[in-house]
């Protein structure tokens, strides 16, 4: 067999490995729909649909081009984080300056000493949930609530991750910005990147290729946001809301793999600003990211690096990023529309690491046929 034939039966079969992973997921029951896209900073290696958009096999496969998933907590990093990183490169944000200076509401015993930073690590001392959808009456009543919430501990003193972190940063990007954040990452960040398939409260006329999250009466929901706290908050929020496809994030993912630089070389975000937030700090998170748990194998496999950052959402997707090696793998599911097994959850985290370890694969079969054409 000749090197270049057994490269190729190498790629298939890391490919293959991938697909198996994830159709092993639709079998499992653990979800319907499921879109997949590998690549480099570059190029990309793998981009398929896989399953339906429900249960039934009439309704529409997935793409990983036009097809819209509700990202979830992914939010909190491709909007929420990416729009702090953007305004602390332009000055407009310092990361060790009170939120209370860009939100003078946040206001109660020991909250002066809140930082936005302290936000990005989920070290600010609020709890992690506030049922708003039931405790608010409405969009500025949810707000109230969240800024008047009391510390359950010192900022600092411990981790706990936080949605209410999420939707604090979502309204300090508003305060300096002058805008909201919707808007604000719209034009500063999903535009120069190409991201057109990217936004919060997807148009009407999107929901024939939005994938469904939940089931009404018999009938799929499509295009209304999941989390029902973003659902008060009027579907944009800092902690979910967010919709995107597989192709728009790769667009995004290989940009923080250029260190802020475009696909035509535009520097977006200075190189010392993105690796300042990919750095590991304390309790495995990086700024807004956590970081590859090297102890667990869920999620992320064995074979990506430790410096691999990341993000999951609670309705099934992931997005992983490994600066040194110049890969990101990205898996999108609507895990939470109607499971046909108890152990979602669990199955999911299986399939993550598996399609991660062959996406890895992949990557060094690739990059080992590049340098041979090369030699």
């Amino acid at each position: 067999m000749s090197v270049l034939l057994a490269v190729l039966v190498a790629v298939q079969a890391a490919a293959g490995d991938i697909d198996r992973a994830v159709l092993d997921g639709v079998s499992a029951g653990i979800y319907p729909a499921a879109v997949v896209v590998v690549g480099t900073r570059d190029s990309v290696l793998h981009a398929r649909g896989y399953g339906h958009f429900t249960w039934d096999a009439s309704s529409p496969v997935p793409t990983p081009d036009s097809s819209l998933f509700d990202l979830a907590s992914l939010t909190k990093v491709v909007a929420t984080a990416s729009a702090i990183m953007l305004l602390a490169d332009r000055g407009r944000v310092a990361l060790r300056r009170s939120v209370a200076a860009y939100l003078p509401a946040f206001r109660g015993e020991g909250k002066a000493r809140v930082t936005v930073r302290h936000l990005l690590e989920h070290r600010s001392g609020l709890r992690a949930f506030l049922p708003l959808n039931t405790l608010a009456r409405d969009m500025e009543a949810a707000r109230q609530l969240v800024l008047t919430e009391p510390l359950r501990w010192e900022p600092g003193a411990r981790m706990e991750y936080s949605d209410l972190n999420g939707m604090l940063l979502g309204w300090v990007v508003e305060a300096a910005a002058g805008r909201p954040l919707d808007a604000f990452v719209a034009a500063e960040l999903f535009a120069p990147l190409g991201m057109t398939q990217t936004m919060f409260v997807p148009a009407r006329r999107l929901r024939g290729r939005t994938v469904p999250v939940g089931l009404w009466r018999g009938h799929a929901i499509a295009g209304q946001v999941h989390d029902q706290n973003a659902v008060r908050l009027g579907g944009v929020s800092g902690h979910a809301g967010l919709y995107s496809s597989g192709l728009d994030l790769a667009r995004y993912a290989q940009m923080i793999l250029r260190r802020g630089r475009t696909e035509t070389g535009d520097q977006l975000i200075r190189t010392g600003t993105v690796e300042l937030f990919l750095r590991r700090g304390t309790d495995a998170r990086a700024l807004g990211w956590a970081m590859r748990d090297t102890t667990s194998e869920d999620n992320t496999g064995s074979l990506l690096s430790a410096s691999t950052v990341g993000h999951t959402g609670y309705t099934g997707t992931s997005i992983w990023i490994d600066p040194d090696r110049n890969l990101f793998v990205i898996l999108l599911t609507n895990r939470v529309f109607a499971p046909r097994t108890r152990r979602s959850i669990p199955g999911l985290k299986r399939v993550r690491g598996a399609v991660a370890d062959a996406a890895v694969r992949l990557y060094e079969t690739c990059c080992a046929s590049a340098v041979d054409r090369d030699r």
